[in-house]
């Protein structure tokens, strides 16, 4: 938050009407976060109040104090500066820690403010909270950002619209007594409370304007009638020039003045402050004003090239109340206004050369290694600045390395909407420039893109920007080049999603290969690729050696060092692993290496990050496999909920989250619940999948059975035959997917008393498993189980005895006696068999 003006004066009656109001409870219903389409959608009131008032006239200050006065009456206050939209989540993500919540650095901007907004609605752990949004510009922008809790909001606005939103607060320029008043105070011994009147007048008693004259007076010793007279020649020279008329005249007078007076003091300070009007309005870390190499402008590489000038400027910016400094955060923050004021008094040649020397000195102060979690910090402080800097404007290699870096932290990070945002942005400007197609940058921002779109779900895009771009770098660099191995791993991925599985591992296997080539069988990228192959051989069934791949891909990278491999490669690795070892049969060790996995996950990366919830996502089949129901659906329950307001209902993980949990209400017998979810989720499957993919053909699977045991046989039977018509086509029948499908196909011909056909189709069934899966992996045995009863029911009693002495021993060695399968097969009914999507 910003620190308390020591000069605050002259609102008592405001903050009084403000606090009366907050006291009072008035309350005002905000616009819902769907937007007009769920205007019928019935919403909750949010205690929230805007002050309103042109630029210049105090709004931040009067919250500023009103903060101060009344913390007594708060348990927590935060500020959240909102000018840039974009970043708001960043600046609630900041809480996270202090309500005992992971840190943005753990789970992600994104993860963290919606974590913050969740424990305030709740009042957990506390329920006396100041939230400040300052400077917002239209009502919108904060659409599913006010937490609708116990605590109160505060907006400051120069928007006009927030009157018909919220309770508002108007805050004009002071009256003449307050216009006295301050300056008394400012200057105390230098001005009589005539000079003051007469000040305060010709400044028309904007307080901005009134705090640098004020300043003004109290470092030079200017005596008013002085001050005066420059004033107003000063307003007729800029009034001449036809100055915007939203900057009072004579505010951009006074500040005139004021640059005026410290260019005669200290010139440096000045070039100092106009670099300062390139960055954005937050606090700029002061550390970045470190110049490596030649300055465009020669006066302002001399103050960043000397550490006692530079202190010496930025005390100077302080003193006449040009800038906010900030010791305890060692930053400098310069008002919007002085910011405009200050860019509009340069010319555009001068406007290009201070934007060159902020754009150089983000990127030179920047982390080059985004996939290392303990620089994501550092990004979080710079990422306000990248926009107002226009870095996409800059065709300076290195400055276009930080914009690919920034862009790389926001979707390790977890915040793949910034991240796209980022990403176009910069494509936007990149590729204006002739030749653009085969510069490395342009081609690995676009990679960078597809990747986030592929994450959001828009598979068939992402699928379109890998394809043409691995073409480009070909053709660009040749095939045998390093740079192409960027554009490799992308289109594997891209083919699972596409649900071209065959392909997706001839062309793994093929980038694996270059990979070790190039970059050797430890290099982190290699292993990727690693992880990449072996989900190619587990979407194919053939467990073992998915399995042996990702045991090699995750013994080798988290033995690495720290900063080497991520730890978001680890946690994924792990995951792989806990996967695959589920999938082939052994649900207990899956279990016990998911519950540690998640733990990692939740520590490091924290608990929303999207690879912590994949994490709890395949837990909760584990639990589900080993029958700990009730963990199972707490916990799918969770991640279910947590993507759903993360992510958005159509997401890829939010679609998979939905169906795990569907799958843990069927065997908890809470048919209609799952029912329910289960044709919700597969009406949204084609936003995102097409009918003829896998996953889509499995869940129309689950939905099949779910029909038959509420009864729905003939449904049942008609949703599985289409299921494996399509899964034959696609990944043919000896698949473990085809081979679930045809398992549950076969009980509905049994319950559609067709024993003949369950026992035909259960035999083929058995011997394809056998080979497929191997002897005692759980479906086989339930094949085997299922086609014992089908073969009593046949007529083949002692087909059945024999078999059934096989199988139920088998069933006890591999998930106890105990187990409810177990107990179902030995009791002669049929086991239901259902399929939960993995990550692609």
């Amino acid at each position: 938050m910003p620190g308390r003006n020591k000069n605050f004066t002259g609102r008592d009656d405001l903050l009084d009407q403000l606090h009366a109001r907050i006291q009072n409870r008035t309350t005002a219903v905000l616009p819902h976060p769907g937007g007009v389409e769920e205007e019928e959608v019935e919403r909750a009131p949010i205690l929230s109040h805007a002050l309103q008032g042109m630029g210049g006239v105090g709004k931040t200050q009067l919250v500023t104090e009103y903060a101060y006065r009344y913390k007594s009456e708060y348990q927590l206050v935060w500020w959240v500066p909102a000018d840039q939209p974009m970043l708001i989540r960043p600046s609630l993500a900041g809480l996270a820690p202090y309500l005992d919540l992971p840190p943005a650095t753990a789970t992600g901007i994104g993860e963290a403010a919606d974590a913050v907004l969740e424990s305030l609605r709740k009042g957990d752990p506390y329920d006396r909270w100041l939230l400040i949004f300052d400077n917002v510009d239209e009502p919108d922008e904060l659409k599913g950002l006010l937490p609708q809790g116990p605590g109160h909001v505060l907006i400051t606005s120069r928007n006009h619209r927030w009157q018909g939103v919220v309770d508002t607060l108007q805050v004009d320029v002071f009256e003449r007594n307050e216009s006295v008043e301050f300056l008394n105070r400012r200057v105390p011994s230098a001005m009589s409370h005539g000079d003051a009147h007469v000040l305060a007048a010709a400044l028309g008693d904007l307080p901005l304007a009134l705090e640098q004259a004020g300043a003004l007076q109290a470092e030079t010793g200017m005596q008013v009638d002085e001050y005066l007279d420059l004033l107003k020649k000063r307003t007729a020279e800029l009034m001449s020039e036809s100055k915007p008329s939203e900057y009072p005249h004579s505010m951009t007078a006074a500040w005139s003045l004021s640059v005026s007076a410290l260019g005669d003091k200290l010139p440096e300070a000045v070039e100092l402050l106009r670099c300062c009007a390139f960055f954005g309005a937050e606090p700029i870390p002061r550390d970045l004003f470190r110049r490596v190499g030649e300055a465009t402008r020669p006066l302002l590489g001399e103050v960043l090239a000397d550490a006692i000038l530079l202190s010496r400027a930025i005390r100077e910016l302080g003193r006449f109340a040009l800038a906010r400094v900030d010791v305890s955060s060692r930053t400098i923050q310069v008002h919007r206004l002085v910011q405009a004021l200050l860019r509009e008094g340069l010319e555009e040649a001068d406007h290009q050369l201070f934007r060159r020397e902020v754009q150089t000195l983000l990127a030179k102060n920047a982390p080059k290694d985004p996939d290392n979690e303990s620089r994501w910090s550092r990004f979080n402080e710079l990422m306000a600045h990248v926009l107002p800097a226009r870095v996409a404007e800059s065709s300076d290699p290195e400055v276009r390395d930080f914009a690919l870096n920034m862009v790389r932290y926001l979707y390790l990070a977890g915040n793949r909407e910034y991240a796209r945002t980022f990403a176009e942005e910069f494509l936007d400007q990149w590729q204006r420039v002739p030749g653009a197609d085969g510069d490395l940058r342009v081609l690995r921002a676009q990679r960078f893109l597809a990747d986030v779109l592929r994450d959001l779900g828009d598979y068939q895009r992402a699928a379109e920007i890998d394809l043409s771009l691995l073409e480009r770098a070909r053709h660009a660099f040749g095939n045998d080049d390093p740079n192409v191995l960027t554009f490799l791993g992308g289109l594997g991925p891209d083919l699972r999603a596409l649900g071209r599985f065959v392909d997706a591992q001839d062309h793994d296997e093929i980038a694996r290969d270059q990979h070790v080539a190039m970059l050797g069988e430890d290099d982190p990228r290699t292993l990727r690729m690693v992880n990449n192959l072996a989900l190619d051989y587990g979407l194919l069934s053939q467990y073992k050696e998915s399995r042996r791949l990702h045991l090699l891909a995750f013994n080798q990278q988290s033995q690495a060092s720290v900063g080497v491999v991520s730890k978001s490669d680890v946690l994924s690795s792990w995951n792989n692993v806990a996967r695959v070892v589920r999938q082939s049969g052994e649900y207990a060790t899956a279990r016990d290496l998911g519950e540690e996995a998640l733990e990692f996950g939740r520590q490091e990366l924290g608990v929303e990050h999207h690879l912590t919830l994949r994490v709890g996502k395949d837990l909760a089949v584990a639990l589900r496999r080993t029958a700990d129901y009730d963990g199972a659906l707490e916990l799918a329950t969770d991640v279910f909920e947590r993507c759903s307001r993360l992510f958005g209902r159509d997401n890829p993980d939010t679609l998979s989250a939905a169906m795990g949990l569907s799958n843990v209400y069927r065997v908890m017998a809470r048919f209609e619940d799952a029912l329910e979810l289960a044709q919700d989720t597969m009406k949204r499957y084609p936003h995102v999948y097409s009918d003829e993919h896998p996953f889509y053909l499995c869940c129309v699977g689950n939905l099949a059975l779910l029909h038959r045991v509420s009864g729905e046989v003939e449904r049942a039977h008609e949703l599985n035959t289409t299921s494996l018509a399509g899964l034959d086509a696609r990944l043919t029948r000896d698949h473990h997917y085809a081979l679930t499908v045809a398992t549950n196909l076969a009980s509905d011909l049994a319950a559609m008393g067709e024993f003949g056909q369950a026992r035909e189709l259960g035999e083929d069934s058995l011997v394809r498993a056998r080979a497929v899966l191997g002897d005692e992996h759980p479906l086989t045995l339930g094949c085997a189980a299922n086609l014992v009863v089908d073969l009593r029911a046949d007529g083949k009693a002692a087909q059945a005895a024999e078999l059934a002495e096989k199988t139920y021993p088998a069933y006890d060695e591999v998930l106890g006696e105990d187990h409810p399968d177990t107990r179902v097969a030995r009791e002669g009914r049929h086991l239901d068999f259902d399929f939960d999507p993995p990550p692609i």
